[in-house]
């Protein structure tokens, strides 16, 4: 078995304008002072990161491995969520979607997505240039829209929503392959890789792509009245990276799943800091050291009541302190009396 890696933290809801958040060696800084021994990077913040200039320059990313050493920090995995989620966007969304990529690009969904293919190859390429074994994204979605079956929907369109998924993310998974590192979906409300179900379809879909693997969080599976725990009996195989949030579930005569299009402070799903809401964290990580999850530990902060600087600092304690470190013997070796074939023999009564 293996020691989950951290605790971790995704950069992406933190970084802004001001210092210490407008760098990467501050944020650095600043995240190490609250305990964290690692970051995962958002790649489409040009505060931090230049996705471009990883993919193609050796002396940048070692440069970027440098500031974080400095501060005795891992780079965890790199995100591309805003660019695979314009992988494939279905036409309702374009207008909203305009914000996820450069002014050049908007109005014009083919450029735009041709935009956001290449800067996940990128994304690739800088992680293994970074030395990243697991990549962090979102599959986009076409067949969101029709999520709910009303009116009832023609027979083939949701297998066709994920042939066409399909066939633009398997030259992706290629260049991932290429890289020797995984695509690890989060699964997500908004695109159509969102619960197992669908990622079973979308595996089947590229041919069970080993490079097509799994973002575990929980929150999502709250939200949607998933077992998480199941899940990761079904699915430990693909899980490649664990984002650790939180979330609470409290259904009203109101409102249930959907949320009635309140805001998020009113939902009857909500995210929430770690230890504020209802998931069974001892359980995950008891199944994640189980089932030998090889990666780190990230602490995803989103919450609707919490300010997020003091989420950051419980956080970073709460993942510490949920990390298992895994036994290397089992407990009744005491006991044990060693092999022996003959003496075995002789017990089954077989001498």
């Amino acid at each position: 078995m293996k020691t989950i890696k951290g605790p971790a933290i995704f950069l992406a809801q933190f970084a802004g304008d001001a210092a210490p958040f407008n760098t990467l060696g501050g944020m650095a800084r600043w995240a190490a002072g609250l305990g964290f021994v690692g970051v995962q990077i958002p790649s489409w913040d040009a505060r931090l990161f230049d996705l471009k200039r990883a993919a193609e320059s050796q002396d940048y990313c070692d440069g970027i491995l440098g500031v974080l050493k400095e501060e005795r920090l891992s780079l965890t995995e790199l995100s591309t969520h805003l660019q695979g989620q314009l992988v494939a966007s279905h036409p309702a969304y374009d207008t909203m979607f305009d914000a996820f990529a450069p002014a050049n690009v908007a109005g014009n969904a083919k450029a735009r997505q041709e935009w956001a293919v290449q800067q996940v190859k990128w994304g690739a390429q800088a992680s293994r240039r970074l030395g990243l074994t697991a990549h962090a994204t979102f599959s986009g979605a076409l067949a969101w829209p029709f999520m709910y079956p009303w009116p009832q929907r023609p027979a083939g369109l949701v297998d066709e929503a994920f042939n066409e998924l399909a066939r633009r993310w398997k030259p992706i998974l290629d260049v991932f392959d290429e890289c020797g590192v995984d695509a690890c979906y989060e699964l997500h409300p908004g695109e159509d890789l969102h619960d197992g179900a669908t990622f079973e379809r979308f595996l089947d879909a590229v041919e069970g792509h080993k490079r097509a693997n799994i973002l575990f969080d929980s929150s999502h599976m709250v939200l949607q009245q998933l077992n998480y725990l199941e899940f990761l009996d079904l699915y430990h195989e693909r899980i490649r990276a664990f984002h650790v949030k939180d979330a609470e579930f409290n259904p009203t005569g109101r409102s249930g799943v959907y949320g009635g299009y309140q805001d998020w402070i009113d939902r009857p799903g909500r995210f929430r800091s770690l230890g504020d809401g209802q998931t069974d964290f001892g359980g995950i990580f008891s199944k994640m050291a189980q089932y030998d999850y090889p990666g780190w530990a990230v602490v995803e902060w989103e919450c609707c009541i919490k300010h997020p600087e003091d989420g950051a600092r419980e956080g970073a304690i709460f993942v510490r302190d949920h990390i298992i470190r895994v036994t290397e013997r089992a407990f009744d070796d005491f006991a044990g009396s060693g092999a022996d074939v003959a003496k075995n023999r002789r017990i089954l009564g077989l001498a």
